[in-house]
């Protein structure tokens, strides 16, 4: 009996490894580990040419789409059985990405990869004098099936334009082209990347106007070229763009007005389009932008003043900065409407008038800036107000502006306090507040200096009491 089940055992265990043996026979042959020769040579040089001579990927990675994979390369398995090289991340992408030698060179390589959708580069180009790089200008129609997103982040060393051929990319999604050297005009064969979602430009010294023909990306989410030289007046075309949800072209030298239409951009919750040379006025229009949650204008010559528009409308916006645009006029009880206004900013404006102390009465509100204007007037915001603001109230550089003081009250910084001038006539103390200091009264008392208050004001009485005995004695 025990001789039996020894066997048995013994059975099972050859089943078991020969099991084994069959896998690992079929796994030689299994569309896992079945990749073209071709494709595995040209995902080596790709990346050879990026990370160094030393990188030798056929010993390293035998397998690239199988057993052993390679960091930031993925692979897809297509019909004919074979895997292919479809996204290449390299650079700073990720923790364990392979890093680019300091002498990399864009890899010509990449154009023989049929299948790729995704190419991204971060921090491989560092030095614009040692080793430049250019974007090539030709061979980008062989990826025109494929590449869906192209990203070139944070690479000093990228210099030159961006080669027109970029334009027949008639899948791409995504075009980021983060902090480089680029140079040169935006390319109007952009205008033809139909499928575009997102667009970024930012951060490169980029010339010119905005083509008229980026008005035709109709899916377009993010539209972001700030932090550029682009000149000339925003395009009216820019009212086609429907779906877009993030506009910035701040830090630019744009001119001209906001576009009227601009208002047709129901879903529109950023825009930024301050440090530029922008003038007209607030257009009206702006309030049509019922979705947005930033609206940033500063440091632009607009000019004109808040009350041609109905900020009650504003019932999504939360940051709203129209420091140094030019703004006169007074602030308008509207503006204490936005319920969702987390950060507001009116500084180094010329506008005048008093603070309505209904602004502490948005919910939300935690910082508000009107520092560098001719406001006038009393700051009567409650305790409550002051305390959950603190620093964050901005009011200095008033100079005919003062705030009433109590006991336990926080005093708005760089805002002189309202005094108390306290005058005899015919025997009798009159207490008056006035906005300002005025050393020739008879007695001044700062209520910034509370409490003292109760001590001068006896002190006055005690004065009065002597000097009418003194003048009722006189007259026997």
């Amino acid at each position: 009996m025990a001789a039996r089940t020894s066997s048995r055992k013994y059975q099972d265990v050859l089943c078991f490894v020969f099991l084994i043996l069959i896998c690992l026979c079929k796994g030689q042959d299994s569309p896992l580990s079945s990749m073209e020769k071709k494709e595995q040579e040209v995902i080596y040089s790709v990346i050879e040419g990026l990370v160094g001579k030393w990188w030798n990927g056929s010993y390293l990675y035998p397998d690239p789409c199988g057993w052993t994979p390679i960091q930031g390369v993925s692979c897809e398995q297509y019909d004919d059985g074979f895997w292919y090289v479809t996204a290449v991340n390299l650079g700073q992408v990720f923790d364990n990405s392979l890093i680019c030698n300091h002498d990399a060179q864009f890899p010509e390589q990449l154009f023989n990869l049929k299948h790729l959708k995704v190419f991204s580069l971060s921090s491989c180009f560092l030095s614009p004098n040692k080793y430049p790089v250019k974007l090539p200008i030709s061979n980008w129609e062989k990826l025109s099936n494929s590449l869906e997103s192209l990203t070139l982040r944070s690479n000093p060393g990228l210099v030159g334009t961006i080669p027109s051929t970029i334009g027949c990319l008639r899948k791409l999604q995504s075009l980021v082209l983060l902090e480089n050297g680029l140079t040169g005009e935006l390319p109007s064969s952009i205008g033809n990347l139909v499928k575009l979602r997102q667009l970024v430009l930012a951060g490169n010294d980029l010339v010119g106007e905005v083509p008229v023909n980026y008005g035709r990306f109709s899916e377009l989410l993010i539209f972001d070229a700030s932090r550029n030289n682009l000149s000339g007046a925003l395009p009216s075309t820019m009212k086609f763009l429907n779906s877009l949800l993030k506009l910035d072209l701040s830090n630019n030298m744009l001119r001209g007005e906001l576009p009227r239409k601009l208002g047709r951009l129901k879903n529109l919750t950023l825009l930024d389009v301050s440090h530029n040379k922008l003038r007209g006025g607030l257009a009206g229009t702006l309030e049509e932008l019922v979705s947005l949650k930033d609206l940033v204008l500063s440091n632009n010559p607009i000019g004109g003043d808040l009350l041609g528009i109905r900020w009650e409308n504003f019932q999504n916006i939360e940051t709203l900065d129209l420091s140094n645009i030019g703004l006169g006029g007074s602030v308008p009880e509207s503006m204490s409407q936005m319920k969702k206004l987390r950060f507001l900013d009116l500084s180094k404006n010329n506008i005048s008038g008093s603070l309505s102390k209904s602004l502490e009465n948005l919910p939300c509100l935690r910082a508000l800036h009107v520092n560098g204007n001719n406001l006038t007037g009393i700051l009567d915001f409650s305790e409550r107000f002051y305390s959950k603001i603190g620093r964050r109230f901005a009011a200095w550089n008033n100079a005919n502006l003062c705030y009433v003081t109590k006991p336990t009250t926080q005093m708005p910084y760089g805002v002189k306090p309202c005094v108390q001038e306290i005058t005899i006539s015919e025997g009798v103390p009159t207490v008056k507040i006035n906005e300002g200091y005025y050393e020739d009264s008879f007695v001044v008392a700062s209520l910034g200096s509370s409490s003292y208050v109760f001590y001068e004001l006896w002190w006055v009485f005690i004065v009065n009491g002597i000097l009418n005995v003194f003048l009722w004695n006189m007259s026997f």
